[in-house]
């Protein structure tokens, strides 16, 4: 008889195997610290590609619920110099195959499609100790306890599950990211939205960039990137909104007034987002009983593989331990072994897609990419 199956974390990996293994009948718990669906926000747009994300959402038996919340117009993509001036302007021609969804929407079906107490909400794990025969005992913060069979990290980059298998910590990788958001821009920001355009909005030079993208209801979301020493953040008075705001605003200097509202002009509260990164090509030896999907596993730069990657693990996870039905280590093997190979590749091309978009080369860089050039990006070996 399978084992039940412990996952840690109820991000897009955790819930993708989860339900994989539901549609089998395999029973599984996931244990998540956040205390409710909705205790935290859920990120931007995400564009989800045939060869994993969508290729999940199949195995999962949710891509008609997937196709329900694409929004259309989402590929289209801008590049524009400094000065506003259009490098590349791609449409959103509806045959892209790689269409935009809210991360919360996604999340939502996936939440909705597993049954009443799948999920067990306000469970930190603070603690794992090993049993032996592959048997693991996870201890949360609110003092209990469960005993794992058959564990499975997908509890993102800091994860807890992590050190059963590798000592490995992710690293700063010399660029961080600045949050911010207008609304109902269309009519408040006019020029800033016919700036953006109707998808995504890169405005590059070396060592720095506006990165925004159109959400529905006139929502323009964005991430500021600057190529800066963590110690460089660290001088700054993280608590003052306004001081954050003013330090960034200050290194687009010149920009157009357009492109640089969308730093000064923000409407929520900005968040600092460090940028870190396992070792590409991070491997480890088979350790009885656990494994790990998504960030966990293979925390790369954001170049728009991290959410399909992750729900792709926790398909062929689920998929691996059905075909080994009895046999968790076979299933854990079989995962890893396909695992390993593709997300050293996949983390090897984000690196150099970051490389593009904030390097010597920037603009020229990535609109080389966005034209043709995707397939030059040379794989890890």
């Amino acid at each position: 008889m399978m084992a039940a199956v412990t996952i840690v974390g109820a991000g897009l990996g955790g819930l993708t195997l989860a339900r994989v293994l539901h549609l089998h009948g395999i029973p599984a718990t996931i244990y998540e610290a956040d205390p409710s669906a909705g205790a935290r926000a859920q990120g931007g747009m995400l564009d989800i590609h045939e060869a994993d994300g969508q290729r999940a959402l199949r195995a999962a038996g949710l891509y008609d619920a997937f196709r329900a919340l694409v929004h259309e117009g989402g590929e289209a993509t801008r590049v524009l110099d400094r000065d506003g001036t259009v490098l590349l302007d791609q449409l959103d021609d509806g045959t892209g195959g790689r269409p935009e969804v809210l991360r919360g929407e996604l999340r939502r079906i996936l939440l909705e499609s597993l049954p009443p107490g799948t999920i067990q909400w306000g469970r930190k794990l603070v603690a794992i100790t090993a049993l032996g025969g592959g048997r693991h005992e996870l201890g949360f913060a609110d003092g209990s306890k469960v005993v794992a069979e058959a564990l499975v990290g997908a509890d993102g980059a800091w994860s807890r599950v992590r050190p059963l298998l590798t000592d490995v910590k992710p690293d700063y990788i010399g660029t961080s990211f600045v949050e911010t958001y207008l609304h109902d821009a269309d009519a408040r920001h006019a020029a800033t939205a016919e700036a953006v355009g109707g998808g995504a909005l890169f405005v590059l030079a070396p060592g720095k960039g506006i990165f925004a993208h159109r959400e529905p209801n006139g929502i323009l979301h964005s991430y500021i990137g600057l190529k800066r020493p963590e110690a460089w953040f660290d001088a700054i008075d993280l608590i003052d909104a306004g001081a954050l705001m003013a330090r960034v605003a200050a290194e687009f200097e010149g920009w157009a007034p357009a492109l640089t509202a969308l730093i000064t002009e923000g409407e929520t509260a900005p968040v600092l987002r460090r940028l870190y990164a396992l070792p590409v090509g991070l491997e480890w030896e088979r350790v009885p009983g656990v494994t790990l999907v998504g960030d966990a596993a293979h925390l790369a730069p954001p170049a728009g593989e991290g959410a399909n990657l992750a729900m792709l693990d926790g398909a062929e996870l689920g998929e691996a331990i059905v075909a080994h039905a009895g046999d968790i280590e076979a299933a854990f093997a079989a995962y890893e072994a396909a695992m390993f190979p593709r997300s050293a590749s996949e983390a090897a091309a984000a690196h150099q897609v970051l490389a593009l978009c904030l390097g010597e080369r920037g603009p020229a860089g990535i609109v080389d990419f966005l034209t043709g050039a995707r397939e030059t990006l040379v794989p890890a070996s």
